[in-house]
């Protein structure tokens, strides 16, 4: 049984979901999600610099934690070094991001949000913030581990089929 809006009917007096019921569900509410997040709007000060969703990852590391080098955010991104040092190049001339030599090594570059962009970032990434602030807010510490938790053990389980 499920409400108007699609989300199931809670099973019983514990509130509980069954296991097909709770893929049904997820199966359903995914597509709708990505594609929200896919149209999520860019902030206009940032609109002529054709930035796409695949950079929020991305920024959303730089503003979250700060400047990194190129194979710090290539480990964090799970992604090849030289995928990030293209994104990187790309998003410094189109001055989205900037790089400079580390003091202590020149071999590494750090890469950070430039000041004047960040509060445009911030706007960007602010709503997806904010709606996962309000859904895992109400949880406990110990629920929001096992939301984590599953969301990476979904998405480990997509990789391998890949």
């Amino acid at each position: 049984m499920s409400t108007e809006h699609g989300e199931p009917a809670a099973a019983g007096e514990s509130g509980g979901l069954g296991l097909e019921e709770g893929i049904r569900t997820l199966l359903l509410l995914m597509p709708r999600m990505v594609g929200r997040i896919k149209r999520a709007p860019v902030p206009e000060e940032l609109r002529p610099l054709n930035l796409a969703p695949r950079h929020l990852s991305l920024l959303a590391l730089l503003l979250f934690d700060g400047p990194m080098t190129v194979n710090e955010l290539a480990c964090r991104l799970e992604v090849a070094p030289a995928t990030v040092s293209l994104m990187v190049g790309d998003l410094s001339r189109r001055g989205v991001l900037e790089r400079r030599e580390d003091e202590a090594d020149r071999r590494r570059t750090i890469v950070s949000i430039p000041d004047e962009r960040r509060p445009a970032i911030d706007a960007w990434l602010a709503r997806g913030a904010t709606a996962w602030r309000r859904a895992l807010g109400p949880l406990t510490p110990e629920q929001r581990r096992m939301f984590v938790d599953t969301m990476l053990a979904y998405e480990r389980d997509l990789a391998e089929e890949d």
